[in-house]
């Protein structure tokens, strides 16, 4: 399995013969190495609605006739936007040909602004699990430290996790680090900092925080072979 951080929360697995998409923000994100008209996934996944993270979704699941995996609002929303999608919920499993993905509660908003300024309600914000080749990625998505983060570690031994850092919006380093020691994860990546003022963090200290070579920073256009 090969994993990859393009900046904010955008990141890259390639997995059984397949790419998936998670949190494809890229234009207008000054963070990230991609160029949105160069992306071939076969599937995106998205936790939650905000569109610094549904991003360039729509775009680019049209061009490549991807499938996009969402909560089951967002699905329904992405649909109506003649995107083909696979509506879940939290707490719900399902099996693709690349592997199983499943949902975890996330504690944050979920809508997204049209370009008229419309806003629409999108439903639940969730982190992600995908399991594939015998190895669990989560991606926390936007969301505040929980106890439940230790079920979820329980249940699911994590072999790389995503989390966010940046404060104000989600958890912040400090409640990051506690989350890292109730995951257990092995490999703890810090996610969602810099790309905004208000969300300025420090990777490299939040990395030593955590017990020793469970912290990585990885920059945009880092990879990770599991």
């Amino acid at each position: 399995m090969h994993i990859s951080y393009h900046g904010h929360s955008v990141v890259k697995i390639e997995t059984n013969g397949k790419k998936i998409l998670i949190d494809p923000f890229i234009s207008g994100n000054e963070l990230t190495d991609l160029t949105a008209s160069d992306e071939t996934p076969d599937f995106i996944i998205l936790t939650h609605g905000h569109n610094d993270h549904v991003g360039d979704t729509v775009e680019i699941a049209k061009r490549n006739d991807a499938l996009v995996i969402a909560p089951f609002e967002l699905a329904n929303y992405m649909e109506s936007q003649g995107v083909k999608a696979h509506p879940m919920h939290i707490g719900g499993a399902y099996g693709f040909d690349f592997g199983k993905v499943k949902f975890t509660q996330a504690f944050h908003g979920s809508s997204f602004t049209e370009e008229n300024g419309n806003v629409v309600y999108t439903g639940m914000p969730a982190g992600v699990l995908v399991m594939a080749e015998g190895k669990t990625v989560y991606h926390a998505g936007d969301t505040a430290l929980f106890s439940d983060m230790k079920l979820i570690g329980d249940r699911h031994p994590i072999d790389l996790a995503f989390l966010p850092i940046g404060d104000n919006f989600t958890m912040g380093p400090e409640d990051a680090a506690y989350a890292a020691e109730l995951l257990q994860a092995k490999t703890v990546v810090p996610i969602h900092f810099n790309t905004f003022p208000p969300i300025k963090q420090d990777p490299d200290k939040f990395a030593a925080s955590l017990k020793e070579g469970q912290g990585k920073v990885m920059h945009a256009g880092d990879s990770i072979e599991l």
